[in-house]
């Protein structure tokens, strides 16, 4: 049925020839979604297929290490024209990602154990008049020279 109706869509069209035959549109669109017919696809995915190739293939060469950047400018010098955010863009689809040098940095080691402080104005943050309610707020920064790390500010 599917050849059947790729044979005559382009002249009664999809729905009509569906109406006819004991098969909803919806299942004529889903299995041509998974079939492969390369020259269906636009110029872009066809590229993307081939390129997915080639970066999982420098990707896997170098130990699964390299990220974007390298895995970019490891297929320029083996004279792939590709762009920074297409490797990029595609590498996110693929799950590809380079190791990461360092320690991930920890701002804030919580106690579990110790009690967490009182909502004392139930997330109601508007006052009735000046002056009435104050609030305050911790916000840690990366320290820098002649600077504590830790700024409070306050609000009425």
């Amino acid at each position: 049925m599917i050849s059947f109706i790729d044979e005559h869509r382009s002249r009664l069209g999809v729905e009509p020839i569906c109406r006819l035959l004991p098969i909803a549109p919806s299942t004529y669109y889903e299995v041509i979604a998974k079939r492969t017919d390369v020259d269906r696809l636009s110029a872009r995915t066809r590229s993307d297929m081939a390129m997915k190739i080639e970066i999982r293939r420098v990707f896997n060469e170098n130990f699964q290490v390299y990220g974007v950047r390298k895995v970019w400018r490891q297929l320029q010098r083996e004279g792939f024209e590709i762009a920074r955010c297409t490797v990029a863009r595609l590498m996110r689809v693929m799950g590809l990602q380079g190791i990461i040098r360092g320690k991930p940095v920890k701002t804030t080691v919580s106690d579990k154990a110790a009690p967490c402080p009182l909502d004392r104005v139930n997330r109601h943050f508007k006052a009735p008049a000046p002056n009435m309610l104050w609030l305050s707020d911790f916000t840690y920064g990366a320290p820098r020279p002649g600077w504590s790390g830790v700024h409070m500010t306050g609000m009425h």
